[in-house]
Formats: C-alpha cells, sequence, structure tokens
C-alpha cells in the first residue's frame, strides 16, 4: 500500500471519472499513470497554487534582495588564526593600509545561505578605523577582547570576475558615533526614494567573524552592508540604463577635493599602504593615469573660465555634467545635514566620466548627518541651503550651477519636495520610517564587543549640537533645549 499526495489542479476529469471505477489517472513521471485506489492507503490533496518561495541566483545582479531595507540578514565572514593574525599586524604595520587577507563570506537571509570560498577582506575608515581585536601587537586568542571595526569585502581579489548579487565589493560598517542606529541607512534610502541612482545602496545585517579553531564566531552586531561604488556599480548603472558605457574614469575624492585646483599632481592612485593618498584617487583605468588626469584637468579649468550666470556655462555644464542628478543629490545633501562632503569639506563623494567625459556625482559616507555638526562649519539644522558650504574656498561646480537661475530654482523646488513629501522627509513620515528601522535591528543590538549596546535618540557625543533629536523634541537651534531635526529642517526653509 502507498500513501498518494495529489494537488488539486492536476486531477484531470477523465481521474475523477476513474475514480467511480476504483482507478486514478496521475501526473508522474511525464505521462499519466493509472493507480488502482485498493492499492493506496490515503491519499491527501494540496494546494497547487501556493506561493513557492525560489532561492535567488547569486551570480545575477539583484541588488534590491542584497540590500532588502525590511530585512536584517547574517553576514559571516571566516577566517584562519594565521591570515587574521596577517590582517592585525598589518594593521599595527600601517593603519591606514589597504591590504588584504584571504577569508570566507556567507550571507544568510530567508532561509537560504550563499557562500564564497575565497574573498579578500581589509579594514576601512579614515578617523573612524579601529584595530577589532585588542591592543597593537596582540595577536588572537579564543576569548580576547573585540571592537567595533569597518571592514572591507572585495570579490574579485582572489577569483577574477566575481559578483555577488552584482557587487565586486562590499563595506561592512559599524554605527560610529550614532547611537540612533540609523542615520547612514536614513539617508541612502531617501536618496534612492529621492531618484539619486548613483548612490550607494545599503541596508542592515547581523555580522559575525569566525577564527578557525575557535569555540565560537564573534558576534559583532548590527552593521550596515553598504555598496562599494567601483566595477560592480558601473555593471548595475549601465544595465539600469543610467549610464552609456562603463569605459569612463572613476574617481574617489578626499581632503581638499574642491573641483578648483586643475593641478594633476593632486590625482594620482593610492598604495596598499596608506602613504600615497591622493586627493583624487583613480579607482578604474589605474594603467590610464596620465589620460584620465587630463581629464579631469580639463573639466575644471574649462568649467573655471566660463562666465557665470552665462549662456555658454549653462549649455557647457548641460552637455558635461548630469544636472539633474547633482541637484538632487545636493537637494538630499543639505536637508541631511551632510557637512563632511563637497561643498562644506571638500570632501567623501566620488565622480565617474563617461567616454564622452560627462561627470556624474556619487554621495558617498552619510555616517555625520541629521543634526549631528560642529560650530566652524554651521548649525546643520538651521544654515542656508543656499550657501551650504562655509569653509572657505571655492567649490567651483556647485556656485557655477547654482548661478544658472533654472537649475537654482529646480534646486530649491526639489528641496521643497523633499520637506513635504511623506515619502520622503516630511517630519512626521521620517520619524516614523526611522522607529520603523529601529523596531528591525533591537533585539540584534547586543553583541560580543560589549559597546554600543542602546539604541539612543541623539547625535554623535563630539558634535557641538548635542540636544538634536531625530524623534523627540520641537523646532529649535539643537543646543540650548531638546531639538526634532526634522521640524527644524523643514521649518529653516524660507522659499
Amino acid at each position: 500500500m502507498k500513501r498518494l499526495t495529489l494537488g488539486i489542479l492536476l486531477v484531470s476529469l477523465i481521474s475523477l471519472a476513474s475514480y467511480a471505477q476504483q482507478v486514478m489517472y496521475v501526473w508522474e513521471g511525464g505521462q499519466y499513470t493509472p493507480f488502482s485506489i485498493e492499492s493506496v492507503d490515503s491519499i491527501t490533496f494540496v494546494d497547487t497554487t501556493a506561493t513557492v518561495v525560489t532561492r535567488p541566483d547569486d551570480t545575477k545582479r539583484n541588488l534590491t534582495y542584497l540590500f532588502d531595507i525590511e530585512s536584517v540578514p547574517e553576514v559571516c565572514i571566516t577566517l584562519t588564526a594565521r591570515d587574521w593574525n596577517t590582517y592585525l599586524g598589518n594593521f599595527d604595520k600601517w593603519e591606514h593600509n589597504g591590504l588584504y587577507v584571504p577569508a570566507q563570506f556567507t550571507f544568510s537571509k530567508d532561509g537560504f545561505t550563499y557562500h564564497r570560498d575565497s574573498v579578500g577582506l581589509r579594514p576601512r575608515g579614515n578617523t573612524s578605523r579601529r584595530r577589532p581585536e585588542g591592543n597593537n601587537g596582540d595577536t588572537h586568542h579564543d576569548g580576547a577582547q573585540w571592537h567595533h571595526a569597518h571592514f572591507g569585502v572585495k570579490f574579485t581579489e582572489y577569483t577574477t570576475g566575481e559578483r555577488f548579487f552584482g557587487c565586486d565589493r562590499l563595506i561592512l560598517k559599524w554605527h560610529k558615533d550614532d547611537a540612533a542606529y540609523c542615520r547612514e541607512i536614513f539617508c541612502y534610502d531617501l536618496f534612492h526614494r529621492f531618484g539619486v541612482w548613483s548612490a550607494p545602496h545599503a541596508s542592515y545585517c547581523r555580522f559575525s567573524i569566525r577564527i578557525e579553531g575557535d569555540t565560537k564566531p564573534v558576534y559583532m552586531g548590527v552593521y550596515e552592508l553598504i555598496e562599494n561604488p567601483r566595477k560592480g556599480w558601473l555593471d548595475d548603472r549601465l544595465k539600469e540604463g543610467y549610464i552609456p558605457d562603463k569605459k569612463g574614469n572613476m574617481w574617489k575624492a578626499s581632503w581638499g577635493a574642491d573641483l578648483s585646483n586643475a593641478d594633476t599632481a593632486r590625482m594620482g592612485i593610492s598604495d596598499d599602504y596608506g602613504l600615497v593618498n591622493p586627493v583624487y584617487d583613480l579607482k578604474t583605468n589605474k594603467t590610464k593615469l596620465t589620460s584620465a588626469q587630463l581629464e579631469l584637468r580639463d573639466f575644471i579649468q574649462d568649467m573655471t573660465v566660463l562666465p557665470s550666470g552665462s549662456d555658454t556655462l549653462k549649455n557647457w555644464l548641460l552637455q558635461h555634467v548630469d544636472i539633474d542628478l547633482f541637484l538632487r543629490a545636493y537637494a538630499v545633501n543639505v536637508m541631511v545635514g551632510m557637512w563632511d562632503d563637497y561643498w562644506c569639506n571638500q570632501n567623501n563623494y566620488l565622480f565617474y566620466f563617461d567616454s564622452k567625459h560627462r561627470f556624474y556625482f556619487i554621495p558617498f559616507d552619510y555616517d555625520n548627518t541629521l543634526g549631528t555638526g560642529t560650530n566652524d562649519f554651521g548649525n546643520p539644522g538651521t544654515k542656508d541651503m543656499l550657501n551650504w558650504g562655509s569653509r572657505g574656498g571655492d567649490r567651483i561646480l556647485m556656485r557655477k550651477v547654482l548661478s544658472i537661475k533654472e537649475f537654482e530654482d529646480t534646486y530649491k523646488r526639489y528641496i521643497k519636495t523633499i520637506a513635504t513629501d511623506p515619502n520622503l522627509m516630511q517630519p512626521a513620515a521620517a520619524k516614523q520610517r526611522i522607529r520603523h528601522f529601529q523596531s528591525l535591528i533591537r533585539d540584534y543590538i547586543s553583541n560580543d564587543t560589549g559597546e554600543d549596546m542602546t539604541i539612543i535618540d541623539q547625535p554623535a557625543s563630539w558634535g557641538s549640537f548635542g540636544n538634536y533629536r531625530l524623534l523627540s523634541g520641537s523646532v529649535g537651534d539643537g543646543q540650548s533645549k531638546e531639538t526634532n531635526y526634522f521640524d527644524t529642517k523643514v521649518n529653516s526653509i524660507n522659499w
């Protein structure tokens, strides 16, 4: 006797007719097969219309799945003790090194687990870079004191052309200076909500490090999982139709990148030891540095000589800059209070030139936002958004763009839209979105480092506006009383 399971929708009329004659025909092995009712001890009917969850293919581009803001997947990095000690030793010799060590990468979500046997792992961060275990000179031992730190994962370091859901690199970032656990995630989400397609994708994850031979992995807590703009970024934006090709030059801009100084000596390629740090760091086409330098030099020089407010300048900008992308990005930038940026601090952005020499702005690094600021920059909640940069020098691209009245009007309109749209940064909706983010991760905050174990509604402790809050407070100055950042920001718009 056998048990027979039938799909409701697979029972044919001939099967039903045969049932009366104690013989059934079922679809099996590509054909109808007769079954005698007498040979079957039970029949179970199942609904074949039920949704079947299929395993996404991690070799295909799927950033929506990888950076799903509604889920908190698990990420585990596995290393041998030898390779981990190499990582620590490299950090001790050159804190700002970019040297990779071999590791394994595991990503778990929706009951599915994805694995890469050979990825590169390195430290990340500038002023936030930390040793993740022990003190300088210590080697690894089971039960050591661990610390939050940023990490970079490179899938192509040992396997040419490798991609993980379309990404060739990922950033694993702890919530330094953000006790609210939401600032950077909120900003990147807002960028994409407002159509800033160049912004990296980002979401939460639960991050662990496993050293082979240890009794258990070290749970590092809730981290940010961030797309690192490189070749994978180019592949994705090309397939989406945002850029016409991926043959051009991508630059990462660090402190001093004002786009005003055309000296090619400031344009170069960083080394793996953290000893060579050009203001403009070429990330693609590294064998063609000279031609990339000349392209950037010509872009700066041409922009400089064109008269502000002129039709000639307007036409040049429309041809050589994705103006709508730039205006959208900067409308978001000033609304979230990003001061460690191009306009103010000449820092923390990337840009890409396609093969026609057109410039695309790429925002990057948004942890110091939403009320975190310093007095020498100004109040991030109330500062004039038409005069955002205040640290001296000429931010020529922004100055030239806003000298065109049509572009200035568009920029102001975008700011108003962000401020009033419930899907963007209208205060009540923004607060609710943050509450939702925090509800997703709250149960996972406690971690083996013992650091950052509580979600607190406040900006960075080092900032000058310590009374800004995201979920409480009212309109104010961020210093003298508890002040809500969103309410204050929207209230500051005077056009």
